[in-house]
């Protein structure tokens, strides 16, 4: 495999100290031994694969699903729990100026659909993700910002002024904020494992510690090739977003970048201490920030705070962003400066060049999909992808809007693509002040 970051970034350094972990048990699931052959071959275990291989299993098909690692090792497995509208970095206004504004109506729709299918699917399987918010509340950093919510707030959702924040339980140094009605918080991981149980349910095999090395074109389809095994598949499916490699397949060279985004967890407070700062509220929320803090008191009380901003990945850089979330969580919660982080870690987000996600066929590879770029926002979006990439296996209408079917473009300067980031963050940086 062929990645963009050094290998410390895909080992388990970013990810020690995962809350997550200590809060469900991973499945242990077998390593690929020998030849196997399916219908689909998916690559990777998160939320696009695992919605896949669902969707397809259902529908009769026979699937195989490889994670490089082990089960919740990667992104689905370490992220916010935000299931949220997301998944571009483009604004309504900015996708209606290039896209026009059906168009940008018909990506809005998509947001939506994919937070209930979510929700569909943690009902229908039984899943106990601890669920909880009514929607997510975007807080205002500056006056200036605040300014902008006034101006774009929709009749869809609830703007608050600063003297309302209060009353809601939000306690901090905001100048007011607007609740978008749609999503809700949950525990990523037993999410993710709740879509898995199902899956193999329904017929998926699941394979650990079983990368795909290489992937080739062949008389049936296509080979593929672990460090023990070998599988031929008539459909192959490219899920492994921000882990993604260069080389499988090739097409996918310069059209993903990878970011880091870094998480805390503290311990459990009390209502004094949560009074205190005046945070009482279980509502998901972030900040106006390009580079945004992410926050929410989960159910058993402890407090979840992430931000984006990581640039370098090796020991030295991981312990820095560490101490620098801590930073900013102590200063946006001053009350809380005496309270514990018990756990924090790293892990990769998505980006690509057209700041909107895709799902589809590789052109000119029939039987070849993909499903990536989810811009930090990949429990929804991504779980909406994989049904999509196994409604067109299937030869169904995927129901996609165009923006999400459009072939991403290639980033600047290939394989050296990541020194795009940081004068991007820093003009980002200077535009939050």
């Amino acid at each position: 495999m062929k990645r963009l970051f050094p290998d410390y970034t895909y080992g388990p350094g970013p990810r020690e100290g995962c809350w997550w972990d200590e809060t469900i048990a991973a499945p242990d699931w077998p390593d690929l031994q020998g030849d196997l052959s399916v219908d689909v071959a998916i690559v990777g275990a998160g939320f696009t694969g695992l919605s896949a291989a669902l969707h397809l299993a259902n529908a009769g098909v026979s699937v195989a699903v490889f994670e490089a690692e082990t089960p919740g090792w990667g992104a689905s497995g370490r992220n916010g729990g935000f299931c949220c509208l997301g998944g571009s970095k483009l604004s309504h206004k900015a996708m209606e100026r290039i896209y026009g504004a059906p168009a940008a109506e018909r990506y809005d729709a998509a947001e939506a659909e994919a937070v209930d299918l979510v929700a569909e699917l943690l009902d229908t399987h039984g899943i106990n993700a601890d669920t909880h918010s009514k929607g997510e509340t975007q807080l205002a950093h500056t006056a200036r910002a605040m300014e902008r919510l006034r101006r774009n707030a929709d009749a869809s959702g609830t703007l608050h002024e600063a003297q309302d924040l209060s009353g809601l339980g939000i306690g901090g140094a905001f100048y007011g904020g607007y609740t978008n009605p749609v999503g809700f918080g949950l525990n990523p991981r037993k999410y993710l494992f709740g879509l898995a149980t199902a899956a193999a349910k329904a017929g998926v095999k699941l394979f650990q510690k079983s990368g795909v090395q290489a992937l080739q074109k062949s008389a049936r389809g296509f080979d593929l090739r672990t460090s023990a095994g070998r599988v031929c598949a008539e459909n192959v499916l490219i899920c492994t977003n921000g882990y993604s490699s260069e080389d499988i397949p090739n097409w996918m060279a310069g059209r993903y970048m990878p970011t880091q985004s870094t998480v805390l967890v503290t311990r459990p407070m009390s209502e004094v201490e949560l009074q205190a700062q005046g945070w009482t509220t279980d509502q998901m929320s972030y900040d106006t920030r390009n580079l945004l803090h992410y926050f929410r008191l989960m159910p058993d009380r402890r407090f979840l705070f992430g931000m984006r901003g990581g640039l370098r990945s090796s020991a030295k850089a991981e312990a820095a962003i560490r101490q620098k979330v801590q930073s900013d969580f102590r200063k946006m919660f001053p009350e809380w400066a005496h309270v514990d982080v018990t756990h924090m870690w790293s892990g990769m987000v998505c980006l690509s060049r057209d700041l909107t996600p895709f799902a589809g066929a590789v052109p000119g590879q029939s039987g070849l999909f993909a499903g990536f770029a989810y811009h930090g926002n990949g429990v929804a979006m991504g779980t909406y992808c994989g049904r999509a990439l196994s409604r067109l296996v299937l030869g169904q209408d995927a129901g996609l809007p165009e923006l999400i079917g459009q072939i991403p473009g290639r980033f600047p300067l290939g394989f050296w693509r990541r020194a795009l980031l940081p004068p991007a963050y820093a003009m980002m940086s200077l535009a939050d002040l």
